[in-house]
């Protein structure tokens, strides 16, 4: 869909996502903003803006994805950049907001990175954050300026409603953990299809075991419903142990796939008979396998920065 923009908006993109950040422009009919993202022999970053952004109201698309560090310095140096440069209103746009895991102190002297870098974004100049499924919604809480927090489940729950359409009564949604159950609970009710969840203990970082399965999975398709896939740890054992279980097909579904390690190998080998995964993240030719398929979010970003630029109401968008 093509929005009539006003001339005082300007989309820019760092290089995390840029294939993301260019259909967002078209989406909005308008073309990428020209600017130059790279790096000194020594590594640091360098960031040249080739046009007047006087007074715009200017959109930086980068999601802060591996490398992290890299990707989260080049957006704060853009913010400071755009400042520098008199810019009318920045804009932070996120798909993917890193270190959201790092939300609270989960034991004595631990740091708290996603208000870290809450405050990094804000002092360097951003007026508003526009991010995806953060992992944490409180994060929302953790900045000084307006984030406006969209969702990546009506995309989802569109794809397989579509794809299932005919046999919801055979169709379950799992949660692979305790922590996602909110979230497979509001899938699941969008769906129109019954929950089942899995409990399970975490005895380290990226190692997971499944305990328990919790509702009836017997003989049905499950839907794996989770907002992150790093390791893919969690989502493959769960996959494992419903198919052990009883469930006919098990299909897996997240937000970001973030995608590291031996995350490709496990997805290969596993229970999972496709990943639906969206574009937030970047995904490398070398991650793109069969099993898994992507879908835009390109749509939702650009219907909301043109609601962000023309004063309507962001959260209509998902009534």
């Amino acid at each position: 869909m093509l929005y009539n923009c006003k001339s005082d908006i300007k989309i820019f993109a760092c290089n995390s996502n840029k294939e993301l950040a260019e259909k967002i422009a078209k989406d909005l009919g308008l073309a990428l903003g020209d600017a130059e993202v790279e790096k000194f022999s020594d590594g640091e970053i360098s960031v040249k803006i080739n046009e007047t952004i006087r007074g715009a109201d200017v959109y930086i698309v980068q999601s802060t994805s591996a490398p992290v560090n890299d990707n989260l310095m080049e957006l704060l140096i853009m913010i400071d950049a755009m400042k520098r440069a008199s810019a009318g209103r920045i804009n932070a746009v996120i798909p993917y907001y890193g270190y959201a895991r790092q939300d609270r102190k989960a034991r004595a002297r631990d740091p708290i990175s996603a208000k870290l870098v809450a405050n990094l974004i804000t002092c360097a100049g951003a007026d508003r954050v526009l991010t995806m499924d953060l992992h944490c919604a409180q994060i929302q809480g953790f900045f000084d300026i307006p984030v406006d927090h969209l969702l990546g489940a009506p995309l989802l729950v569109k794809h397989y409603h579509d794809k299932f359409d005919n046999d919801l009564e055979n169709i379950v949604a799992v949660s692979p953990d305790l922590g996602s159950v909110g979230r497979t609970r509001n899938f699941a009710e969008k769906m129109n299809i019954p929950l089942a969840i899995i409990d399970k203990r975490r005895p380290k970082a990226n190692v997971s075991e499944v305990m328990n399965i919790i509702g009836d999975i017997q003989d049905k398709k499950v839907i794996l419903v989770d907002d992150m896939i790093d390791t893919a740890g969690t989502i493959t054992n769960a996959a494992n142990a419903l198919k052990q279980r009883g469930a006919q097909e098990v299909f897996a579904c997240c937000t970001h796939a973030v995608l590291s390690g031996p995350a490709i190998e496990r997805i290969e080998q596993s229970a999972i008979k496709e990943l639906i995964v969206l574009n937030t993240i970047h995904l490398p030719n070398e991650k793109r396998i069969a099993k898994i398929k992507e879908l835009t979010v390109a749509d939702i970003f650009a219907d909301a920065i043109n609601r962000i630029h023309e004063g309507i109401s962001v959260s209509k968008l998902f009534d």
